[in-house]
């Protein structure tokens, strides 16, 4: 789904104009962003019934290149997860 079709749903069950749509999704994607920008020290911003979002630390570690077999160092990097709530996993049938 595209962010403008995600807006288009939101617009229609909230029974809003697209723009006030726009001006929802944009302020709550803000907030998540701004939320783990905050949680700094332990990477977490939990949204209620909704989920968690985490941020994990990935190590250097050594890697090969599958073409040349030529080992390389991969650098370590940060990396943005998802884990859904119980009653989001039951709403979508998990």
């Amino acid at each position: 789904m595209s962010k403008a079709e995600f807006i288009a749903n939101v617009a229609q069950a909230g029974d809003m104009s697209n723009a006030e749509a726009k001006r929802v999704v944009e302020l709550v994607f803000g907030e998540i962003e701004n939320g783990l920008k905050r949680a700094k020290k332990d990477g977490k911003y939990t949204i209620g019934t909704f989920g968690t979002f985490t941020v994990s630390k990935r190590a250097a570690r050594k890697g090969r290149n599958p073409r040349t077999g030529e080992e390389i160092k991969i650098k370590a990097s940060k990396s943005l997860r998802f884990r859904p709530s119980s009653s989001l996993k039951d709403a979508a049938g998990c």
